[in-house]
């Protein structure tokens, strides 16, 4: 019997009741301060007129994203860990899907438009002001977001049409794509799989390449021109490991094969794209960029 149920079944997280009492803590400290730093950046940012530029206003947009981001999953996976019976709606699941694929999609390419920006400050200095006008901040803003929307939508709208048969069991923290499909019972998962995968891909690619050719240039600039880009450069280096944290534990979790034993690995590598690395952009942005720590030195 082919249908779509009701309620899903969340394995949530297998562990002694010691460990469990230490996860608990722990991811809630994580929530708190991911939620906390990305504030005070967004607050910064909208405060200190120093703050008032191109790079910033597009670090504001991030840091908003990551509060986004992580809320999506974090609270629901807490709130679990005191339930017997951990339990979602299949339209809280599939709302779920969405707004994860929603937030993940268009950080992706909001880190690529950080990348173009750092791109015409080195490369274009002079033009640099013309280029990235206001007008072109917003535009670049809403492009991610509506990429990022239009690509979840679709793949929620495609997974919420599978039927499922049997077990309603999901064996994972939360409702994420490659777990529901791997529930359906239907031929037409495969087809939806690789649609889902194709525009899920075409998202994370893209802006990744974006974001490669922008570094690929910016490091031919500094090479070529030497001491008086180097200290220009020195603005990327925060944007480059927050670059390689979010498409490094993405590409480990969706390109490398799971095997059936390895529940354990795969809930720790979803935390860690979907609630670590939320949490280290500010600690990261704050550490490494001296205007940051000027404009929280000037706030306290």
């Amino acid at each position: 019997n082919l249908s779509s149920p009701t309620i899903f079944l969340l394995s949530g997280f297998s562990s002694a009741y010691r460990a469990w009492v230490t996860f608990c803590l722990c991811f809630s400290l994580i929530y708190l301060v991911t939620v906390l730093g990305n504030l005070l950046i967004v607050t910064l940012v909208w405060l200190d007129t120093h703050l008032h530029s191109p790079m910033y206003f597009l670090l504001g947009h991030l840091s908003f994203l990551d509060i986004c981001y992580s809320s999506v999953t974090l609270p629901k996976i807490l709130g679990d860990s005191f339930s017997p019976q951990k339990t979602i709606s299949f339209v809280g699941c599939i709302t779920q899907i969405y707004f994860f694929l929603c937030f993940g999609g268009s950080e992706c390419m909001l880190l690529a438009a950080m990348a173009y920006d750092r791109y015409l400050a080195i490369c274009h200095p002079l033009h640099y002001p013309a280029l990235m006008s206001k007008k072109m901040c917003h535009c670049l803003v809403a492009v991610s977001w509506l990429s990022g929307s239009f690509s979840s939508l679709i793949q929620a709208f495609l997974t919420a049409r599978l039927p499922f048969c049997g077990s309603n069991m999901i064996n994972h923290l939360f409702c994420e794509m490659p777990f529901l499909l791997k529930a359906s019972c239907s031929t037409q998962a495969l087809l939806n799989k690789a649609a889902s995968y194709a525009l899920a891909g075409t998202i994370a690619m893209g802006s990744f390449l974006l974001t490669l050719v922008s570094y690929v240039h910016i490091i031919r600039a500094v090479l070529q021109k030497g001491a008086g880009t180097q200290r220009a450069f020195a603005t990327c280096t925060s944007h480059l490991t927050v670059v390689s944290l979010f498409f490094g534990a993405g590409a480990v979790v969706y390109l490398v094969p799971q095997s059936s034993g390895s529940k354990e690995m795969a809930d720790v590598l979803a935390l860690l794209y979907a609630v670590v690395t939320p949490m280290l952009n500010p600690i990261i942005y704050s550490l490494r960029n001296s205007e940051v720590k000027g404009a929280i030195r000037k706030a306290l």
